[in-house]
Parts: structure tokens; C-alpha cells; sequence
């Protein structure tokens, strides 16, 4: 069954720009390094509608598709770097605390 097709107002525009530009990137690669549309599908196990998909930037294909294609094509670090260490490492697996009955009660 095919995966619906988001409405533009599903993602917010910045998302779908970026998304816009690995689907420009991976098809400019993989013209650039003379790989036919098949050989690309096959190597990352998609079909061509969902390359399609891909290229054309929808944000349904799903993220995953989108950096193993990346990946395949080796420019996975040059578009999406790995983020700063201090956003990930270190993190806890502590549930947040709920706030008792009168603390910060002015905030909402």
C-alpha cells in the first residue's frame, strides 16, 4: 500500500527546504557519479517511485530512506554533520519530575 501523500502544511517550510535539498543532492549525485535510478533502488532497497519520492524532497519517504540514500551515494557527513556532542552525550534517562502542587503555578 503507498504511503500518503503529506499536505504542504504538514511540515514546517524549513523542514520541507532542507528536505528539498537532499532530494537535490541525491539526485545531482547520482547523475554526477553515473549511477542509474535502478542501481541507486536496489543498493538502498526501495522502489522507483519512493527515489522518486525522494528526489522530489516528500517528506512522507521517510527519514531513514532519505540518509541511507545520502549514505550510498557518500555524502552523508557533508550534508547531514553529525550535531555538537554537548546536545547528546550525557544523556539521561531520567523521568522529568512533575512539579508540585503550587510551584510555578504563575507560569501558565
Amino acid at each position: 500500500m503507498p504511503k500518503k501523500i503529506l499536505p504542504a502544511t504538514a511540515v514546517p517550510s524549513l523542514v520541507q527546504e532542507r528536505l528539498t535539498i537532499w532530494g537535490k543532492c541525491i539526485h545531482q549525485q547520482r547523475i554526477t557519479q553515473n549511477l542509474q535510478a535502478s542501481d541507486l533502488c536496489s543498493r538502498i532497497g526501495i522502489s522507483d517511485a519512493t527515489l522518486r519520492r525522494l528526489e522530489n524532497g516528500d517528506p512522507g519517504a521517510g527519514a531513514g530512506i532519505f540518509l541511507s540514500a545520502l549514505l550510498v551515494l557518500g555524502i552523508l557527513d557533508l550534508t547531514v554533520p553529525v550535531p555538537d556532542e554537548r546536545l547528546w552525550a550525557g544523556a539521561t534517562r531520567r523521568r522529568v519530575r512533575r512539579a508540585a502542587a503550587g510551584d510555578h503555578d504563575d507560569y501558565f
